[in-house]
């Protein structure tokens, strides 16, 4: 009697301690639901929000300038979408951290909060390849127009454009905290690099291969450096033209229709005194016509091929 008393008691203080488990997890469980709600709201209202604002600053004209537009051709969203995107789920991962937070210290937890403090920095980064891109794309063009004339133009803007890219990845990598131990000491060997070469190869063992390569470059370069400079010219006086049409009004010009052979067209500011000619009603002589000897004077018949009597060929067809 005394065991099964004993097992009655154990088997009672075990479900109230299951029931005391649920009537404390069933208000956390809502409170967490309260908060995603919430959070969820909050995060489609500033998705829409930063959407909307990006389209107005013309965001995506500054990708495209950057660009970025060959990259999302193939996407279905535009520059602006993805950014509101990662905008809704940045405000879904903290309204995550709080809600998980309602349950005390847990993993997810920890991991979220780990996420949440990376999230500006991912941002800081995008922004740091934005700007770079668009560096990178108006240096690529300047240089492309500075020296469209010269053969190595488009090298030289491609190099320039592929070196500020690269300053910008490593930048944006190294911000975000991605591959730090690899991307520092790329860049360096890339610089120690370039300037060894230049250094080593240009000033010591290489002078000879050096001197034959300089001279042909430079050869090149000051045969090409007038076609450059003319180039240039011809396209600031274009920039110039087209500022100044755009202020000044065009001239129409007045279309003058052509006259028929053999009759002129009276000129109304020139009148001429013609003795015996025909007056116009104001008193004013009207100008006469002049006609060639022929005109209004039948051929006689001819046998196709055959001269006249005087011997010479026919009149033309615009007098007879």
């Amino acid at each position: 009697m005394a065991t099964s008393a004993l097992a009655a008691v154990d088997f009672g203080q075990g479900v109230s301690s299951a029931w005391s488990s649920v009537a404390t997890f069933v208000p956390k469980l809502l409170a967490f639901l309260v908060i995603l709600f919430i959070g969820w709201l909050i995060a489609k209202a500033l998705a829409k929000a930063v959407s909307m604002v990006l389209e107005k600053v013309g965001f995506n004209r500054l990708l495209e300038r950057g660009g970025f537009k060959q990259m999302l051709a193939r996407s279905q969203f535009d520059a602006s979408n993805i950014i509101s995107k990662i905008v809704y789920y940045a405000i879904l991962l903290i309204a995550l951290q709080f809600a998980f937070g309602v349950f005390g210290p847990n993993p997810v937890s920890s991991l979220l909060n780990d996420i949440v403090a990376w999230l500006p920095r991912a941002i800081v980064a995008i922004v740091i390849v934005v700007i770079a891109g668009a560096i990178a794309k108006a240096v690529k063009d300047l240089v492309a127009n500075a020296l469209g004339g010269v053969s190595y133009g488009k090298v030289l803007a491609t190099i320039a454009s592929v070196f500020i890219w690269g300053l910008g990845a490593i930048a944006a990598l190294n911000q975000i905290g991605v591959a730090t131990a690899v991307t520092l000491p790329v860049l360096i060997t890339v610089l120690a690099t370039v300037g060894g070469i230049a250094v080593v190869g240009v000033g010591g063992g290489l002078i000879k291969p050096m001197q034959q390569r300089w001279e042909t470059w430079l050869g090149r370069a000051e045969a090409e450096i007038p076609a450059a400079k003319a180039q240039a010219e011809a396209y600031q006086r274009g920039r110039e033209d087209a500022r100044r049409s755009g202020d000044v009004p065009t001239e129409q010009t007045t279309v003058h229709q052509p006259v028929s052979a053999g009759h002129h067209a009276a000129d109304p500011t020139r009148t001429q005194q013609a003795g015996g000619g025909m007056q116009t009603g104001g008193g004013m002589p009207a100008p006469q016509q002049q006609f060639p000897p022929n005109q209004g004077q039948v051929p006689p018949h001819q046998d196709p091929g055959q001269r006249p009597p005087g011997g010479s060929m026919p009149p033309p067809p615009e007098y007879r």
